[in-house]
């Protein structure tokens, strides 16, 4: 660690104070956040959530917009629905804060409200272990922990006297593919110089600076039905021709290529005595260069049929994450963050993940973005999710002081 990054100047050191001694209430705070639902798309709980963030932001000055969601592809909802079904609910919006004032880059935090938990399962509280060192709860790292820290960096800020010319979005749909949030999203990047997600770091406090793309599929079979004692002959079963493709596909995957097919759930046939006439398999594909998505599109799309054919077979397929990888802007914004790290005492190692987050979408709009600039925990997306309380307070300090060199033209700096 050089002597230099470890010197900070007397407003960042108040900054650093003031964000310390928060530790307490972020706790509280946070507590309170994971106490309300908001998997599912439970829109009452992300509308009460929501309502805390946006009341601190207006505290702080915030212009708050809202921009309307679309909706997702129909075909992507597991079960028997003809295509042509309306969409359950309407798409949820992203709300948009902007802070006044403000010099330097054009910075676009984006911050998921949506958690993957059950909204009326049994993990519902966040508990606090023994020894006062850690936390379970639903969202506490994933993303509730990283909303919070962005948002007292912020305050923190502020008070500071600070100005930095930052957009948040505050999205409801990530968990499930930011489809409806998507659109806005990229238009929020084509006006940013520098794109930041608060997805928790990895557990020993690395950043990610390279991720995986992903995409989702479906592979509809049809086929003829008949009754399977009277006429077994005449029928031509779905779910087989299904099973045939699903065989293909598994000799698709080429990991040490980090091309990568996953299928399930599967659905085929209502009743064993009838040959089954509709089958459908959905999957999830993940691949480290936009190039090999375009390879694993293509292999799927070879195996389509005639739409006359019988059995008949169709491909739907949304690759709507796309590869994130790492570019010479993104390794230049990430040892500014490494800098601030050490400035504060802190380590930041680099790494990758197969992982994908709101942070593709920025950098696909050609914006420099990091994105695991969250609370340190671990078990995501399952009732053992924790999290490092003390991350809390230290994270909040990085974020605050990226923030504050960023729009002090720590990037322009030779």
């Amino acid at each position: 660690m050089s002597q230099a990054s470890v010197q900070l100047t007397a407003v960042e050191s108040r900054i650093r104070e003031a964000l310390a001694s928060r530790g307490d209430a972020m706790i509280t705070d946070l507590a309170r956040h994971v106490a309300i639902p908001t998997g599912g798309g439970h829109d009452a709980g992300l509308d009460e959530y929501r309502g805390l963030l946006l009341d601190r932001l207006r505290a702080v000055g915030a212009e708050i917009e809202f921009s309307d969601g679309d909706p997702k592809p129909v075909w992507l909802d597991f079960g028997p629905h003809p295509d042509d079904a309306p969409p359950s609910r309407t798409p949820p919006r992203t709300a948009i804060a902007t802070l006044p004032g403000g010099s330097g880059p054009r910075i676009l935090i984006a911050c998921h409200l949506d958690t993957v938990f059950d909204p009326n399962g049994s993990f519902q509280r966040m508990t606090i272990s023994g020894d006062g060192a850690t936390a379970v709860g639903p969202g506490v790292v994933d993303m509730k922990g990283g909303v919070l820290i962005t948002l007292n960096a912020i305050e923190a800020l502020a008070e500071a006297g600070v100005a930095s010319r930052v957009t948040l979005a505050l999205t409801s749909d990530e968990e499930t593919g930011s489809y409806a949030s998507n659109r806005t999203l990229r238009e929020l990047a084509r006006q940013a110089d520098i794109g930041i997600a608060t997805e928790p770091a990895l557990p020993g406090g690395e950043l990610v600076i390279e991720r995986f793309g992903s995409g989702q599929f479906r592979i509809e079979t049809r086929g003829r039905s008949a009754h399977v004692g009277r006429a077994f002959t005449e029928g031509i079963s779905a779910v087989t021709a299904l099973a045939e493709a699903i065989v293909r596909i598994s000799e698709m995957p080429d990991a040490d290529r980090g091309r990568i097919l996953n299928i399930g759930p599967l659905l085929g046939g209502a009743v064993s005595n009838a040959v089954p006439d509709m089958a459908r398999a959905w999957g999830n594909v993940r691949f480290p260069t936009n190039e090999i998505a375009d390879e694993i599109r293509a292999m799927l799309t070879e195996l389509e049929t005639p739409t006359d054919a019988m059995p008949a077979l169709h491909i739907d397929c949304s690759f709507n994450r796309p590869a994130k990888p790492k570019t010479e802007a993104v390794e230049r914004f990430a040892r500014l963050a490494r800098v601030c790290a050490e400035s504060l005492g802190q380590r930041m190692p680099f790494a990758t993940t197969g992982g994908v987050c709101d942070g593709n979408i920025l950098q696909d709009e050609g914006v420099p973005t990091i994105d695991t600039l969250g609370v340190r925990g671990g078990g995501l997306h399952t009732a053992d999710e924790w999290i490092d309380l003390s991350s809390l307070v230290e994270r909040s300090q990085l974020m605050a002081l990226l923030l504050h060199r960023l729009s002090q033209g720590a990037l322009t700096t030779p």
